[in-house]
């Protein structure tokens, strides 16, 4: 099948209110217009010079998304045209982004990450830390990001009790952080072998990639 097979099929079968972010790291510009020709806006890459080299070369409408880790001297270079920061994984990365905004009079918007897994390799901040953020002075302060909601990451298993039970944990933290942030909307959760239970679980928004551009390439 095509890319814009894929994708009209992974389409197919997200609810309305779910978000197809294409992850299209490591993929040539002509894939992702490819994807685009398809109909899709919203592209995730991992690596920021990637991401700046294709905003530079591929349409102006499209959204696109930093999935990966982010290191914080790395801000600078998205900051003019990123749409969405999944990973942010400490406040002093919420704050470089706040900075680097300003000076595009931007405000951008970011995902807090939420560590789930029960692997030590993925990044993330505990339920004690988003709380502590959310209350903060400091953090009410920051003009030009707006924490939209979170973003996880459940453990590489074929455990699917374990997943859900993953997804379940960070829905419940989503909730209440609505309590402290009533305006937070976005559950960015699920990739390609695990999308399905992450939106039975609540997941707004997905992360597909190898399912619309077959394997990845690493160079």
């Amino acid at each position: 099948m095509s890319i814009k097979e894929n994708i009209a099929e992974i389409k197919k079968e997200l609810p309305g209110h779910v978000t197809l972010v294409a992850v299209s790291k490591t993929k040539p510009d002509n894939a992702i217009l490819e994807a685009y020709e398809g109909g899709q806006r919203v592209f995730g890459e991992n690596k920021v010079q990637e991401m700046v080299q294709k905003w530079v070369e591929l349409p102006k409408d499209i959204e696109w998304h930093m999935i990966g880790h982010l290191q914080r001297n790395k801000v600078k270079y998205m900051a003019e045209f990123v749409s969405l920061v999944h990973g942010v994984d400490s406040f002093r990365l919420l704050k470089e982004i706040d900075k680097q905004a300003a000076k595009h009079n931007r405000v951008i918007d970011c995902l807090l990450q939420i560590h789930i897994a029960e692997e030590d390799t993925k990044f993330g901040l505990d339920e004690n830390e988003l709380q502590e953020i959310a209350i903060s002075e400091e953090f009410k302060n920051l003009k030009n990001v707006r924490v939209v909601g979170l973003m996880g990451m459940a453990t590489f298993t074929d455990d699917l009790a374990q997943i859900r039970k993953e997804f379940k944990q960070l829905k419940s933290i989503f909730e209440g952080l609505r309590n402290l942030l009533p305006n937070v909307s976005v559950l960015s959760m699920g990739m390609s072998g695990d999308y399905q239970i992450a939106i039975e679980e609540g997941s707004t928004m997905v992360r597909i990639g190898s399912s619309i551009f077959g394997a990845r390439n690493y160079h």
